[in-house]
């Protein structure tokens, strides 16, 4: 237990916890000290300079983030000279930026943007020699600006101690500084998992998704085609944030209209392809389990986890699910079953995804997943464009009547909406599982122990006297670690959820942007989103995939079973080892 110690803040004396840096103590206590590279989630660059104060009896000033309190220390937050201090770093970062603020696609929710408004910038004081470099458009899923980067480390310290994937650094020295991936190759040949986790947490513009958003405009006005969109299940806990409400608001019907009113002729929702794949999913799991299959089976609706296990953990191929993702499976729906009940060619539609992952436009673009040479979805946009479209286009999203979603890919269960929390996709998976397997209902559906926001959660239960072993992951780095003990003990666990994101698709790389008071993938912020997808599910008449009529009606007229012939031609894929461009294999990898 930290002992309390009295500290001085601008004069006043303060009771406080030992062993907080002063960043952490003047947050608690109400003052805001200005910070570019601090985030509480990562470690500690202190790089950025921004957050300095003023301790009297230091020499120089010191960085908040990392200095420590002390009983009796004086601190000064607010000074002249020290906002004259901040004003010039600040001022000297400005200096070797882009000028394009209002053609920027971070204009109005830009962390520096808020600094230098904060500071009282009016003009650019030091001029010399820019930094030019070419943007990265290789990627299907993120653009990398490196003009853009201001060097904070954000984005290497989540990609390596967050995500584990390791994919950036920082190279050079001095001003030839640049963020990069190894050998400063294309993204769409390194081991970016285009989960966007960089994009969530860089203050600028440095990373970015990748858009088609003036694409789906102009196609949104082509009359010769049918527009038909889907959203995946935290779409509608987010969206709300980017018109200036509070996490957690369920959105579903205004979202439905808004997308109407872009000019889709068809709105469904992915909680419905979210049941579909519970079907196939647990009934996979039950075959694997009663014929000794291949085990732990291992999720695979997490386009980012797709490309991770593709490049470092092919030797858990097998193990992984045929499964397609939620995204994927409703895509194949729109263009065989759907079309054949309004009896159009699939080629005139216009399919299209609002996610909130921008691996999703990534995965969208794979070859595995065509069938009949055809792509299930066309254009793939993020939360955050979703709602940029909506402003483009005049719609007052929080006024306009909300409108339900359209049949015969819209109804969906309660187990439906709460894939989009880690530990869903799993609790969603057992309540059809076991009544598959007992031919009994299980009473209690809600399974706390793999809810929340531990990094890796475990539990077990009874199916028919059978213990089964069942493992939550988040987060690609919680993922790596909970794989490797898959490696040293592989009869462990008989099934594993894993998505790529921290906090699950709550958490996704393409949500909207952190307010101006609040912090990127802030886990209350997060639980806010996860807990409207809970609520969403408790006031579900159907709470259980398998009971969903339309998922019914769907087997009996198109599908005829879970794992049938034609189940796998349009639900199911496969993966293979895919080692990106001077990466040379080794036991650490195979």
């Amino acid at each position: 237990m930290e002992k309390s110690i009295t500290i001085h803040i601008n004069n006043k004396p303060y009771t406080v916890d030992s062993g907080q840096t002063i960043m952490q103590a003047a947050d608690k206590l109400g003052f805001h000290i200005p910070r570019l590279c601090y985030h509480p989630k990562l470690s500690i660059e202190g790089a950025c300079r921004v957050c300095i104060v003023e301790v009297e009896g230091m020499k120089n000033y010191v960085a908040s983030c990392s200095f420590p309190v002390n009983d009796g220390m004086k601190i000064h937050t607010n000074t002249t000279e020290l906002r004259r201090a901040r004003r010039d770093i600040v001022e000297l970062i400005l200096d070797n930026h882009p000028l394009d603020c209002h053609t920027c696609d971070r204009n109005g929710t830009c962390e520096l943007q808020r600094l230098s408004y904060s500071m009282g910038i009016k003009a650019r004081h030091f001029e010399g020699e820019r930094k030019h470099y070419d943007e990265d458009l290789s990627s299907r899923a993120v653009v990398r600006n490196p003009n853009k980067c201001i060097l904070c480390g954000r984005c290497v310290r989540i990609c390596s101690e967050v995500q584990n994937v390791h994919n950036l650094s920082q190279a050079h020295r001095g001003f030839r500084t640049v963020v990069m991936p190894a050998y400063n190759m294309p993204f769409s040949e390194s081991v970016c998992t285009a989960c966007g986790q960089c994009i969530n947490v860089c203050p600028t513009a440095a990373f970015v998704e990748k858009s088609y958003t003036q694409e789906l405009f102009e196609q949104l006005n082509d009359p010769n085609l049918i527009k038909v969109v889907q959203f995946a299940p935290s779409v509608r806990a987010a969206i709300g944030e980017a018109f200036g409400l509070e996490p957690g608001h369920n959105m579903e019907g205004q979202l439905v209209a808004a997308l109407r009113k872009l000019g889709f002729d068809y709105v469904f929702d992915t909680q419905f392809s979210a049941d579909l794949t519970i079907m196939e999913e647990a009934s996979e799991f039950l075959e694997r389990i009663q014929n000794k299959g291949v085990l732990p089976m291992i999720t695979s609706c997490s386009s980012a986890w797709m490309k991770c296990m593709e490049q470092f953990y092919p030797d858990l191929i097998d193990n992984v699910s045929t499964c397609k993702s939620p995204m994927s499976m409703n895509g194949a729906m729109i263009k065989s079953y759907f079309t054949e009940k309004i009896q159009v060619d699939p080629k005139k539609i216009l399919s299209v995804a609002v996610m909130c992952c921008t691996a999703k436009k990534y995965e969208a673009d794979r070859p595995e997943l065509m069938f009949d040479d055809l792509r299930g979805v066309d254009i793939v946009v993020t939360t955050r464009e979703a709602a940029w479209m909506i402003k483009s286009a005049g719609i007052d999203f929080l006024k306009i009547q909300p409108e339900k979603v359209d049949a015969p890919l819209g109804l969906s269960s309660g187990a439906g909406a709460i894939f989009g929390a880690t530990g869903g996709v799993m609790e969603a998976a057992i309540r059809t599982a076991y009544e598959l397997y007992t031919g009994e209902t299980l009473v209690d559906i809600e399974l706390g122990g793999i809810r929340g926001l531990k990094g890796i959660k475990e539990a077990s239960l009874e199916m028919d006297g059978r213990e089964i072993r069942v493992a939550v992951a988040h987060g690609l780095g919680n993922a790596c670690n909970l794989l490797d003990l898959v490696r040293k003990d592989p009869g462990r666990y008989h099934f594993i959820e894993i998505m790529g994101c921290p906090g699950g698709c709550v958490g996704g790389g393409g949500q909207p942007y952190a307010g101006a008071n609040s912090i990127p993938l802030d886990e209350e912020a997060l639980q806010k989103r996860a807990k409207a997808l809970y609520d969403l599910d408790r006031g579900k008449t159907i709470r259980r995939s398998h009971e969903n009529p339309d998922i019914q009606k769907l087997y009996r007229e198109f599908l005829q079973r879970p794992l049938s012939p034609t189940s796998h031609k349009y639900l199911h894929t496969h993966y293979q080892a895919k080692l990106p461009r001077g990466i040379i294999p080794d036991k650490a990898i195979f």
